[in-house]
């Protein structure tokens, strides 16, 4: 029985035992394959957690390389963002083996939007109400921060899914503070957590 693989840069769909030397499409090496059918549900929970740990490891590893330039050791932090963009490559593989994850652009900018709603109406509420619980008011300011900022990330998204067909060219900067996302004439300060502009770094 012939089996399905997919190629994980252009999605070409290949059938037969094993896949083919070369992607007959844009030419990917065979690794670059996966077997196109649902994971095992044990398997895709591995899957799901090797993906997190190395996401976890990707941003860790970049915390401490931004903590050794700041130590003035600037060779330990080439080491830190080597191994960090490591991690983000294996990151980016396990991603793969996630069916339905990625989509084409219109069904993620849809995912994304109601990952950021989900966000700020199930799960941050919960996390700031236990914080006030157990007596971190300052944790718990943060988990609001970030809450308030999910729902700036959902409008962009909505917005976006709204002018998807309009030729328009927009400029993104990032609060380095609470990560809210601007998209028109800066302020001033950060309207959730009061940064200065000085603090807001432009997406190439």
């Amino acid at each position: 029985m012939n089996r399905e693989w997919k190629c994980t840069v252009c999605g070409y769909i290949h059938k037969g035992e094993e896949p083919p030397d070369k992607c007959p499409v844009c030419g990917a090496m065979n690794y670059q394959f996966i077997l196109y059918e649902k994971l095992p549900e044990t398997l895709e929970k591995s899957i799901k957690e090797a993906f997190s740990g190395e996401s976890k490891a990707y941003v860790r590893n970049l915390a401490f390389a931004e903590k050794a330039k700041q130590d003035g050791l600037p060779q330990i932090e080439k080491l830190f963002k080597a191994v960090a963009e490591a991690e983000r490559v294996h990151a980016a593989e396990y991603l793969k083996y996630l069916e339905g994850v990625i989509g084409d652009t219109e069904d993620n900018l849809k995912a994304a939007f109601e990952n950021e709603i989900k966000a700020n109406t199930e799960t941050y509420p919960s996390l700031i109400k236990e914080a006030f619980d157990l007596k971190r008011e300052d944790l718990a300011a943060s988990f609001s921060r970030s809450r308030d900022v999910e729902e700036r990330h959902s409008k962009l998204y909505k917005d976006a899914l709204s002018s998807m067909v309009i030729e328009k060219e927009v400029e993104y900067l990032v609060c380095q503070v609470c990560g809210y996302v601007f998209d028109e004439d800066l302020p001033k300060q950060c309207p959730v957590c009061r940064a200065t502009s000085e603090n807001f770094k432009a997406i190439a």
